[in-house]
């Protein structure tokens, strides 16, 4: 298979773009000059690469050639680098999960940024789908709780972050009195952080309940946690959010039993001193957090 590298690029740019004509005006050519080098590619594959929806998504035929194309920018980056061409920061893209994000992942990009140039970008995803974006080349590596390496990639685990169910005092008095039940589960409102999350309704299902209760979706960890403390609705939490509530009495433990969910750092499977970098700095500070266990 030979692929032209300004293919290879044509196609990640028109996944990060979302349409050909954007795409096009990021790379200084006509929208015909993309679509042509896109079907240059799927010519060669045999298969089709990219689906032209609004906006464009990879196939999972073209999910290894995007991946591709960004080791490419990464390898010829770290070789100008090497050879004294300054060719400015390196771009780095990253998935994590939005607790990780809140509580210990940011200190291992500022150690990162400390001993070299390099910028971060961060696409916040639950932990079950941070590896989807690895997979599709939309970022170098992932904080996942997939165990199992994405294609092209090397995992290594970080730890485990606990999670308590916790309410108000008031709430649970009038929704759990006589303790954590199926009926109280499955008629109380409970705080979801998206629509995928299932850390709740796991821990709901291990004790009883059948049928989803009411929810309040709120996709901001802070801001999660508060409306657990104002008492929208019950929902588990980490090690730090809930405790000084517990201690003042304003906020309860539902029940003794945690839900654990193991972390993952998952990277290309490249030699890359800068990948070899981030992965020893989030590995580093990973290790150090009192958040994971």
């Amino acid at each position: 298979m030979d692929i032209p590298v300004e293919h290879l690029r044509t196609l990640a740019a028109a996944v990060d773009a979302g349409t050909l004509d954007r795409a096009a005006a990021r790379l200084g050519v006509t929208p015909s000059a993309v679509s042509q080098r896109i079907r240059v590619i799927e010519q060669r594959v045999g298969r089709v690469v990219l689906r032209r929806t609004k906006p464009v998504t990879v196939t999972t035929a073209g999910e290894p050639l995007v991946r591709l194309a960004r080791q490419i920018d990464v390898l010829e980056h770290e070789a100008r680098a090497a050879l004294g061409d300054d060719d400015g920061p390196a771009h780095v893209p990253l998935a994590v999960n939005a607790d990780s994000l809140i509580t210990w992942f940011l200190p291992a990009l500022a150690a990162v940024t400390d001993q070299r140039g390099v910028t971060f970008e961060l696409h916040r995803e639950d932990q079950e789908r941070t590896a989807q974006l690895l997979a599709a080349g939309t970022v170098m590596a992932a904080v996942t709780s997939q165990r199992d390496p994405v294609a092209g990639c090397i995992a290594s685990p970080l730890g485990r972050m606990r999670y308590t169910a916790v309410a108000t005092r008031a709430f649970a008095d009038r929704w759990f009195r006589g303790g954590v039940e199926r009926a109280g589960l499955e008629a109380a409102p409970r705080v979801d952080f998206d629509r995928h999350d299932s850390l709740q309704s796991a821990f709901a299902r291990r004790h009883g309940a059948r049928r989803e209760p009411p929810r309040h979706i709120i996709s901001a960890s802070a801001e999660f946690a508060q409306a657990i403390t104002l008492g929208l609705g019950w929902g588990m939490l980490l090690p730090g959010q809930f405790e000084a509530g517990v201690a003042d009495g304003s906020l309860t433990i539902l029940a003794g039993d945690t839900v654990d969910v193991p972390l993952y750092w998952q990277r290309w499977n490249l030699s890359s001193d800068l990948l070899d970098t981030v992965t020893d700095a989030v590995r580093r500070i990973a290790a150090e957090s009192p958040v994971l266990t």
